[in-house]
Protein backbone atom coordinates (compact mmCIF):
# COMPACT_ATOMS: atom_id res chain seq x y z
CA UNK A 1 0.00 0.00 0.00
CA UNK A 2 1.29 3.52 -0.84
CA UNK A 3 1.65 6.33 1.57
CA UNK A 4 -0.82 8.80 1.64
CA UNK A 5 0.25 12.55 1.34
CA UNK A 6 -2.82 13.51 3.13
CA UNK A 7 -4.55 13.20 6.62
CA UNK A 8 -8.27 13.23 6.16
CA UNK A 9 -10.67 14.53 9.11
CA UNK A 10 -14.61 14.28 8.86
CA UNK A 11 -16.79 15.92 11.02
CA UNK A 12 -20.08 14.36 11.36
CA UNK A 13 -22.86 16.94 12.41
CA UNK A 14 -26.45 16.60 13.06
CA UNK A 15 -26.96 19.50 10.54
CA UNK A 16 -23.57 19.43 8.25
CA UNK A 17 -20.91 17.16 7.51
CA UNK A 18 -17.34 18.58 6.86
CA UNK A 19 -14.25 16.69 5.31
CA UNK A 20 -10.64 18.64 5.49
CA UNK A 21 -7.65 16.74 4.38
CA UNK A 22 -4.25 18.11 5.78
CA UNK A 23 -1.40 17.30 3.68
CA UNK A 24 2.07 15.60 5.60
CA UNK A 25 4.41 18.17 6.64
CA UNK A 26 2.83 21.17 4.67
CA UNK A 27 0.55 23.72 5.72
CA UNK A 28 -1.50 22.84 2.56
CA UNK A 29 -5.39 21.57 3.02
CA UNK A 30 -8.47 21.33 2.15
CA UNK A 31 -12.10 21.98 3.17
CA UNK A 32 -15.81 21.43 1.77
CA UNK A 33 -18.78 21.26 3.94
CA UNK A 34 -22.69 19.94 2.64
CA UNK A 35 -25.72 20.06 4.61
CA UNK A 36 -27.13 17.05 5.89
CA UNK A 37 -29.41 16.18 8.81
CA UNK A 38 -28.99 13.37 10.73
CA UNK A 39 -29.70 12.07 14.23
CA UNK A 40 -26.85 11.31 16.44
CA UNK A 41 -28.69 9.62 19.38
CA UNK A 42 -28.83 6.37 20.08
CA UNK A 43 -32.70 5.96 20.18
CA UNK A 44 -33.41 7.33 17.35
CA UNK A 45 -30.14 6.94 14.91
CA UNK A 46 -30.99 7.92 11.50
CA UNK A 47 -27.71 7.81 9.00
CA UNK A 48 -29.56 7.46 5.62
CA UNK A 49 -29.34 10.87 4.71
CA UNK A 50 -25.47 10.74 5.92
CA UNK A 51 -24.79 8.09 4.02
CA UNK A 52 -25.23 9.61 0.42
CA UNK A 53 -23.70 13.26 1.54
CA UNK A 54 -20.67 10.89 2.99
CA UNK A 55 -19.95 9.21 -0.48
CA UNK A 56 -20.41 12.55 -2.24
CA UNK A 57 -18.08 14.67 0.54
CA UNK A 58 -15.35 11.67 -0.47
CA UNK A 59 -15.37 11.94 -4.15
CA UNK A 60 -15.17 16.02 -3.42
CA UNK A 61 -12.25 15.66 -1.23
CA UNK A 62 -10.19 12.96 -3.83
CA UNK A 63 -11.04 15.29 -6.69
CA UNK A 64 -9.46 17.75 -4.74
CA UNK A 65 -6.55 16.05 -3.30
CA UNK A 66 -5.74 13.18 -6.48
CA UNK A 67 -5.83 10.34 -4.24
CA UNK A 68 -8.37 7.85 -3.02
CA UNK A 69 -9.21 7.68 0.17
CA UNK A 70 -9.19 5.03 2.50
CA UNK A 71 -9.09 5.89 6.15
CA UNK A 72 -10.06 8.78 8.05
CA UNK A 73 -10.27 10.30 11.79
CA UNK A 74 -13.60 11.06 12.44
CA UNK A 75 -15.29 14.05 14.79
CA UNK A 76 -18.59 13.46 15.96
CA UNK A 77 -21.24 14.81 19.09
CA UNK A 78 -23.97 12.83 20.39
CA UNK A 79 -26.18 13.27 23.64
CA UNK A 80 -25.38 9.81 24.51
CA UNK A 81 -21.33 10.82 24.98
CA UNK A 82 -20.57 9.35 29.04
CA UNK A 83 -18.37 11.53 31.04
CA UNK A 84 -16.75 8.98 33.69
CA UNK A 85 -14.42 10.61 36.78
CA UNK A 86 -12.41 8.05 38.61
CA UNK A 87 -9.55 8.93 40.80
CA UNK A 88 -6.76 6.45 42.01
CA UNK A 89 -4.31 6.33 44.52
CA UNK A 90 -1.13 5.23 45.03
CA UNK A 91 0.79 4.51 48.42
CA UNK A 92 4.65 5.16 47.22
CA UNK A 93 6.81 4.77 50.79
CA UNK A 94 8.55 7.74 49.61
CA UNK A 95 10.24 7.08 46.92
CA UNK A 96 10.46 8.80 43.59
CA UNK A 97 7.69 8.82 41.43
CA UNK A 98 8.31 7.06 37.90
CA UNK A 99 6.44 7.41 34.38
CA UNK A 100 5.61 3.64 34.46
CA UNK A 101 3.67 3.32 37.96
CA UNK A 102 1.82 6.12 36.45
CA UNK A 103 1.45 4.91 33.12
CA UNK A 104 0.11 1.68 35.07
CA UNK A 105 -2.28 3.82 37.35
CA UNK A 106 -3.86 5.29 34.84
CA UNK A 107 -4.27 1.78 32.73
CA UNK A 108 -5.48 0.27 35.20
CA UNK A 109 -8.60 2.71 35.61
CA UNK A 110 -8.95 2.59 32.18
CA UNK A 111 -9.62 -1.40 32.52
CA UNK A 112 -11.70 -0.78 35.55
CA UNK A 113 -14.02 1.46 33.45
CA UNK A 114 -14.66 -0.67 30.50
CA UNK A 115 -15.55 -3.64 32.90
CA UNK A 116 -18.15 -1.14 34.58
CA UNK A 117 -19.47 0.12 31.60
CA UNK A 118 -19.17 -2.82 29.02
CA UNK A 119 -21.20 -1.05 26.59
CA UNK A 120 -19.30 1.52 25.57
CA UNK A 121 -16.03 2.61 24.25
CA UNK A 122 -13.50 5.08 25.62
CA UNK A 123 -12.39 8.02 23.19
CA UNK A 124 -10.53 10.26 25.44
CA UNK A 125 -8.60 9.81 28.60
CA UNK A 126 -7.73 13.06 30.57
CA UNK A 127 -5.71 13.73 33.38
CA UNK A 128 -7.15 16.40 35.47
CA UNK A 129 -5.08 16.78 38.69
CA UNK A 130 -2.16 14.80 40.31
CA UNK A 131 -2.25 15.21 44.21
CA UNK A 132 1.39 14.64 45.42
CA UNK A 133 2.19 14.71 49.39
CA UNK A 134 -1.59 16.30 49.43
CA UNK A 135 -0.12 19.45 47.04
CA UNK A 136 -2.22 19.47 43.63
CA UNK A 137 -1.00 19.94 40.01
CA UNK A 138 -2.39 19.68 37.11
CA UNK A 139 1.02 18.25 35.56
CA UNK A 140 3.05 15.46 36.74
CA UNK A 141 6.47 17.46 38.56
CA UNK A 142 9.27 16.08 37.92
CA UNK A 143 11.35 17.73 40.74
CA UNK A 144 9.68 15.37 43.53
CA UNK A 145 12.50 12.98 45.13
CA UNK A 146 10.56 11.41 47.45
CA UNK A 147 6.45 11.07 47.72
CA UNK A 148 4.71 8.92 50.31
CA UNK A 149 1.56 8.54 48.37
CA UNK A 150 0.30 10.13 45.10
CA UNK A 151 -3.14 10.06 43.13
CA UNK A 152 -4.48 10.95 40.25
CA UNK A 153 -8.09 12.39 39.16
CA UNK A 154 -9.00 11.10 35.67
CA UNK A 155 -12.14 12.11 33.14
CA UNK A 156 -13.12 9.46 30.53
CA UNK A 157 -14.85 10.07 27.47
CA UNK A 158 -16.96 7.43 26.27
CA UNK A 159 -19.57 6.74 23.23
CA UNK A 160 -22.19 3.88 23.48
CA UNK A 161 -20.19 1.25 20.86
CA UNK A 162 -23.69 0.51 19.26
CA UNK A 163 -22.86 3.94 17.81
CA UNK A 164 -19.67 3.35 17.20
CA UNK A 165 -20.37 0.42 15.07
CA UNK A 166 -22.79 2.17 13.17
CA UNK A 167 -20.42 5.02 12.01
CA UNK A 168 -17.91 2.42 11.31
CA UNK A 169 -20.73 0.39 9.25
CA UNK A 170 -21.25 3.45 7.26
CA UNK A 171 -17.53 4.82 6.21
CA UNK A 172 -16.92 0.98 5.37
CA UNK A 173 -19.83 0.93 2.92
CA UNK A 174 -17.61 3.33 1.25
CA UNK A 175 -14.33 1.32 1.34
CA UNK A 176 -12.80 3.78 3.94
CA UNK A 177 -11.73 2.64 7.95
CA UNK A 178 -12.19 5.04 10.86
CA UNK A 179 -8.69 5.34 11.93
CA UNK A 180 -9.62 7.40 15.71
CA UNK A 181 -13.39 8.94 16.87
CA UNK A 182 -12.89 12.37 18.55
CA UNK A 183 -15.48 14.12 20.22
CA UNK A 184 -15.80 17.28 18.56
CA UNK A 185 -17.06 19.20 21.52
CA UNK A 186 -14.45 18.64 23.46
CA UNK A 187 -11.70 19.09 20.69
CA UNK A 188 -13.16 21.77 19.77
CA UNK A 189 -12.80 23.87 22.54
CA UNK A 190 -9.39 22.95 23.14
CA UNK A 191 -8.39 24.68 19.96
CA UNK A 192 -10.60 27.62 20.34
CA UNK A 193 -9.24 28.21 23.71
CA UNK A 194 -5.50 28.96 22.74
CA UNK A 195 -7.16 31.28 19.70
CA UNK A 196 -9.24 33.36 22.38
CA UNK A 197 -6.44 33.53 24.78
CA UNK A 198 -5.79 33.41 28.28
CA UNK A 199 -8.78 33.34 31.40
CA UNK A 200 -8.92 32.15 34.64
CA UNK A 201 -12.04 30.46 34.19
CA UNK A 202 -13.84 29.87 30.54
CA UNK A 203 -16.69 27.70 29.77
CA UNK A 204 -17.34 26.82 25.76
CA UNK A 205 -21.26 26.09 25.33
CA UNK A 206 -21.82 23.75 22.17
CA UNK A 207 -25.05 24.51 20.85
CA UNK A 208 -25.88 21.30 18.60
CA UNK A 209 -28.79 20.33 17.24
CA UNK A 210 -30.49 18.43 19.83
CA UNK A 211 -28.00 18.78 22.63
CA UNK A 212 -25.55 21.72 24.66
CA UNK A 213 -22.36 20.29 25.28
CA UNK A 214 -20.54 22.49 28.41
CA UNK A 215 -17.09 22.15 28.22
CA UNK A 216 -15.17 23.60 31.74
CA UNK A 217 -11.62 24.74 32.05
CA UNK A 218 -10.12 26.21 34.61
CA UNK A 219 -6.87 28.33 34.18
CA UNK A 220 -6.41 26.82 30.78
CA UNK A 221 -6.60 23.23 31.57
CA UNK A 222 -9.54 20.97 31.01
CA UNK A 223 -11.64 20.42 34.22
CA UNK A 224 -15.07 18.79 33.11
CA UNK A 225 -18.00 18.63 30.53
CA UNK A 226 -21.46 18.07 30.79
CA UNK A 227 -24.39 17.80 28.33
CA UNK A 228 -27.87 19.46 28.18
CA UNK A 229 -30.54 17.59 26.37
CA UNK A 230 -31.69 20.82 24.98
CA UNK A 231 -30.12 22.41 21.42
CA UNK A 232 -31.47 24.82 17.84
CA UNK A 233 -33.66 22.65 17.34
CA UNK A 234 -36.08 23.29 20.11
CA UNK A 235 -36.12 26.51 19.25
CA UNK A 236 -37.22 25.76 16.59
CA UNK A 237 -40.02 23.71 18.19
CA UNK A 238 -40.98 26.80 20.37
CA UNK A 239 -41.17 29.10 17.48
CA UNK A 240 -43.44 26.41 16.01
CA UNK A 241 -45.67 26.31 19.20
CA UNK A 242 -45.82 29.66 20.02
CA UNK A 243 -46.41 30.96 16.31
CA UNK A 244 -48.53 28.22 15.43
CA UNK A 245 -46.89 27.04 12.40
CA UNK A 246 -44.86 24.23 11.08
CA UNK A 247 -41.38 22.88 11.94
CA UNK A 248 -40.30 23.66 8.38
CA UNK A 249 -41.67 27.03 8.75
CA UNK A 250 -40.29 27.60 12.21
CA UNK A 251 -36.72 26.53 11.08
CA UNK A 252 -37.05 28.92 8.12
CA UNK A 253 -37.84 32.06 10.38
CA UNK A 254 -35.14 30.77 13.20
CA UNK A 255 -32.06 30.88 10.09
CA UNK A 256 -33.59 34.02 8.33
CA UNK A 257 -34.92 36.25 11.45
CA UNK A 258 -31.36 38.52 11.42
CA UNK A 259 -31.23 38.36 7.44
CA UNK A 260 -33.95 38.35 5.54
CA UNK A 261 -37.03 40.35 6.98
CA UNK A 262 -38.69 40.06 3.63
CA UNK A 263 -39.40 36.53 4.54
CA UNK A 264 -40.49 37.58 7.77
CA UNK A 265 -42.90 39.89 6.15
CA UNK A 266 -44.02 37.41 3.45
CA UNK A 267 -45.23 35.00 6.15
CA UNK A 268 -46.74 37.35 8.21
CA UNK A 269 -43.99 36.71 11.23
CA UNK A 270 -42.68 39.15 13.99
CA UNK A 271 -39.30 39.90 13.91
CA UNK A 272 -39.66 41.18 17.79
CA UNK A 273 -41.62 38.20 19.18
CA UNK A 274 -39.15 35.34 17.63
CA UNK A 275 -36.02 37.16 18.51
CA UNK A 276 -37.61 36.87 22.06
CA UNK A 277 -38.34 33.05 21.75
CA UNK A 278 -34.68 32.45 20.57
CA UNK A 279 -33.23 34.94 23.41
CA UNK A 280 -35.50 33.29 26.05
CA UNK A 281 -34.32 29.61 25.04
CA UNK A 282 -30.20 30.87 24.54
CA UNK A 283 -30.92 32.70 28.25
CA UNK A 284 -31.97 29.10 29.56
CA UNK A 285 -29.29 27.63 28.34
CA UNK A 286 -26.53 29.54 28.98
CA UNK A 287 -28.18 30.20 32.98
CA UNK A 288 -28.56 26.35 32.97
CA UNK A 289 -25.41 26.21 32.17
CA UNK A 290 -23.86 28.77 34.49
CA UNK A 291 -25.42 27.06 37.06
CA UNK A 292 -24.19 23.88 36.82
CA UNK A 293 -20.53 25.01 36.95
CA UNK A 294 -21.69 26.50 40.24
CA UNK A 295 -22.76 23.44 41.68
CA UNK A 296 -19.78 21.41 40.33
CA UNK A 297 -17.39 24.29 41.52
CA UNK A 298 -19.03 24.37 44.90
CA UNK A 299 -19.26 28.30 44.16
CA UNK A 300 -21.92 31.35 43.71
CA UNK A 301 -19.06 33.50 42.57
CA UNK A 302 -18.74 33.12 38.35
CA UNK A 303 -18.83 36.71 37.76
CA UNK A 304 -15.65 36.34 35.85
CA UNK A 305 -16.79 33.40 34.23
CA UNK A 306 -16.02 33.54 30.33
CA UNK A 307 -18.70 32.12 28.05
CA UNK A 308 -17.93 31.14 24.45
CA UNK A 309 -20.66 29.94 22.02
CA UNK A 310 -20.20 27.62 19.24
CA UNK A 311 -21.76 25.30 17.60
CA UNK A 312 -24.71 25.79 14.78
CA UNK A 313 -27.31 26.44 17.41
CA UNK A 314 -25.59 29.58 18.34
CA UNK A 315 -24.95 30.62 15.34
CA UNK A 316 -28.26 32.59 14.81
CA UNK A 317 -27.14 35.18 17.94
CA UNK A 318 -24.76 37.18 15.77
CA UNK A 319 -22.75 39.70 17.92
CA UNK A 320 -24.97 42.77 17.60
CA UNK A 321 -27.06 40.81 19.82
CA UNK A 322 -24.90 39.96 22.79
CA UNK A 323 -26.17 42.34 24.62
CA UNK A 324 -29.82 41.41 24.42
CA UNK A 325 -28.67 38.34 26.52
CA UNK A 326 -29.42 39.61 30.48
CA UNK A 327 -26.96 37.61 31.62
CA UNK A 328 -23.63 38.98 33.75
CA UNK A 329 -21.17 36.67 32.14
CA UNK A 330 -18.55 37.42 29.54
CA UNK A 331 -19.98 36.46 26.07
CA UNK A 332 -18.18 35.56 23.22
CA UNK A 333 -19.72 34.37 20.01
CA UNK A 334 -17.07 31.48 18.27
CA UNK A 335 -17.53 31.88 14.72
CA UNK A 336 -16.21 28.82 13.58
CA UNK A 337 -15.35 27.13 10.40
CA UNK A 338 -15.45 24.05 8.51
CA UNK A 339 -11.75 23.98 8.83
CA UNK A 340 -11.22 25.25 12.04
CA UNK A 341 -13.66 22.40 13.06
CA UNK A 342 -11.50 19.49 11.32
CA UNK A 343 -8.27 21.27 12.42
CA UNK A 344 -9.14 20.81 16.04
CA UNK A 345 -9.17 17.06 15.66
CA UNK A 346 -6.22 17.09 13.92
CA UNK A 347 -4.16 19.46 16.37
CA UNK A 348 -5.82 17.12 19.49
CA UNK A 349 -4.07 13.75 17.56
CA UNK A 350 -0.75 15.68 16.51
CA UNK A 351 -0.37 16.46 20.90
CA UNK A 352 -1.86 19.31 21.38
CA UNK A 353 -3.75 18.36 25.04
CA UNK A 354 -1.00 17.97 27.27
CA UNK A 355 -3.49 16.72 30.01
CA UNK A 356 -4.93 13.97 27.48
CA UNK A 357 -3.31 10.04 27.40
CA UNK A 358 -2.67 8.53 23.82
CA UNK A 359 -3.45 5.07 23.44
CA UNK A 360 -1.30 3.17 21.31
CA UNK A 361 -2.83 -0.73 21.05
CA UNK A 362 0.17 -3.59 20.58
CA UNK A 363 0.46 -5.75 17.86
CA UNK A 364 0.27 -8.94 20.13
CA UNK A 365 -1.56 -12.30 19.70
CA UNK A 366 -1.24 -13.06 23.78
CA UNK A 367 -4.70 -12.19 25.47
CA UNK A 368 -4.80 -9.89 28.61
CA UNK A 369 -1.59 -7.96 27.94
CA UNK A 370 -2.29 -4.13 28.42
CA UNK A 371 -2.03 -1.54 25.70
CA UNK A 372 1.00 0.41 25.32
CA UNK A 373 0.28 3.88 27.19
CA UNK A 374 2.04 7.09 26.44
CA UNK A 375 0.93 10.53 28.07
CA UNK A 376 2.64 13.50 27.18
CA UNK A 377 4.37 14.42 30.77
CA UNK A 378 5.57 18.07 30.01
Amino acid sequence: MTDKNFDIYFDLGSSKIRASAFKKDSSENFTIENECLSSLNLKKLNLLNAEHVIEKSILQIEKKIDEYIDDINLLVDSADVLSIGLSVLKKNENKKINKEEIQYLIQSAKQQVLRSNTDYSILHIIVTNYKINNIDYVFLPTDINECNQFSIDIIFICFPKELIKNFEELFNKKDVSIKQILFSSYVKSLNYKDQLGFYNESAFIDIGYEKTSIIYFKNQNFYFFHILPVGGHHITKDISKVLNIDLIKAEEAKLNFDKDNDFLKKNGLSLEIIKKIIFARIEEILEISTKFISRHEKSNDLDQLRLVLMGEGSKILSNKYRQDISISNDIDLFDETPLDICESGLKVIKGQSKQEVVIVPKKIEKKGFFEKLFHFFK
